[in-house]
């Protein structure tokens, strides 16, 4: 039998259908039985009557029956406006118990998310996605990455998926996590940038990813997490890093629609966030400019030696600076120093091609033109010491490769910005940080 949900019970009104579930809710009254079936579409009341001598197994079954216990159910859907619970009941043929739950019980409250400690619902996380409130998060999620990929594919991108451990670990700033790897060492990828520009290298021209990323940073921010998901993409034959921009433009203008059409409603009523599908072209400034706008009209100053990257405060003030001045929920902040980009940066005048987006206060993506000739790839690896790290990587480039551009963004980070969610253990399927590593 076809697999029916609760969202989907109104089409078939007077006809005998199996749903199953969660046990939500029982009462148990004089004359009647009430359960509330839930499952990831929503709740829906199994009415029994007691008085009729059909319902006596039934009647015994629930009187034991648990909450959180799951069930099969056999009935008649039947529309009924007096019924508060979407103004429909099943009236049950046949209950069967597909698992128990022992516990009388749980280590946290599902109901009201709000009354456990986030380490607690973190420690029972198969618990508390069971709340309503923390599942929503993840059909968002769903169709937010849904809508960038359909985005890509619409737009002749492939999808790949690289490896995760790496031999070296000079592929960004950040620290990486060692493995055993046989009788050496390997590492878990920081992301997949080397092997989007092999793929360039390649021929194949434009490609994305969605993939675990790894980051073995010691922050215990909000927005910090040692794992998460990213998503990559790379493009070829491109003129400048304004194409990057734009490409991450109009990818972003498609996904929120899509989101905003689908659960626009849901993010407003349960969330109180408006999900605002931004128009383009996203205000640009550059870095230097940004800071002296920013101690001009909110009197933040920041040390010399702090000027050539973006502070975590300056990130905020560019926020509001970008409402202030342009009404514009995004940022873009470019011509970064040398000294904190990475060096497959394309650079100008010795300024690197590329920017950093901000949305919400929150950097959320990197992006920029890479350097794709060998040799000035090799000169500008060396100036950073890292040439004999990434001798392998600067063989991609040694028999032609196209110019081309990327960036990445992190689903959960954009999750939590959309939700606006206090911090990004609530936005991620399974949380990891420097003091998580279970469940």
């Amino acid at each position: 039998m076809k697999r029916i949900y609760v969202n989907e019970l109104e089409n078939y009104y007077g006809q005998e259908i199996e749903i199953s579930g969660f046990v939500d809710n029982v009462r148990n009254l004089q004359w009647v039985q009430f359960v509330i079936l839930r499952d990831v579409t929503g709740k829906v009341q199994i009415t029994i009557e007691k008085s009729e001598e059909k319902n006596k197994e039934l009647v015994e079954l629930v009187s034991n029956l648990t909450n959180e216990s799951t069930i099969k159910v056999t009935g008649t859907v039947l529309e009924s406006p007096k019924v508060k619970l979407g103004g429909k009941e099943i009236i049950p043929t046949k209950i069967e118990v597909t698992s128990t739950c022992t516990e009388t019980e749980l280590p946290i409250n599902i109901k009201d998310k709000d009354a456990s400690l986030l380490d607690a619902r973190l420690d029972h996380r198969w618990l508390d996605l069971r709340n309503e409130y923390n599942m929503n998060i993840f059909k968002i999620q769903s169709k937010l990455v849904e809508a960038m990929r359909e985005f890509l594919y619409q737009n002749h991108f492939m999808e790949i998926h690289t490896p995760k451990l790496i031999a070296t670990a000079s592929e960004s700033g950040s620290e990486v996590f060692e493995v055993k790897y046989f009788d050496t060492l390997a590492y878990l990828a920081q992301s997949p940038q080397f092997y989007k520009q092999m793929a360039m290298s390649s021929g194949m021209d434009r490609i994305f990813e969605v993939g675990p990323v790894f980051r073995a940073e010691n922050s215990n921010t909000n927005r910090h997490t040692t794992e998460f998901t990213g998503f990559d993409l790379e493009f070829s034959y491109i003129d400048s890093y304004e194409d990057v921009m734009e490409l991450e433009e109009q990818l972003l203008m498609y996904a929120l629609k899509k989101v905003k059409d689908e659960y626009g409603d849901m993010i407003k009523e349960t969330y109180h966030q408006e999900v605002v599908v931004p128009t383009k072209p996203f205000p640009r400034i550059k870095l230097h400019d940004l800071y002296q706008e920013l101690e001009a009209r909110y009197g933040y100053q920041v040390a010399e030696e702090a000027k050539g990257d973006l502070t975590t405060e300056a990130e905020k003030l560019a926020y509001q600076y970008a409402m202030d001045v342009y009404n514009s929920e995004f940022i873009f902040v470019t011509d970064f120093t040398k000294d904190s980009r990475p060096f497959y940066h394309m650079r100008k005048d010795d300024i690197p091609q590329g920017y950093d987006l901000i949305w919400r206060g929150v950097e959320i993506t990197t992006g920029a033109q890479r350097e794709h000739r060998y040799e000035t790839l090799l000169q500008q690896a060396t100036e950073k010491g890292l040439d004999k790290d990434v001798e392998f990587y600067l063989q991609f480039f040694k028999y032609g490769c196209p110019p081309h551009g990327g960036f990445g963004i992190g689903v959960d980070r954009l999750t939590m910005l959309l939700l606006g969610i206090p911090t990004i253990k609530e936005a991620m399927f399974i949380f990891r940080g420097p003091t998580r590593l279970t469940p």
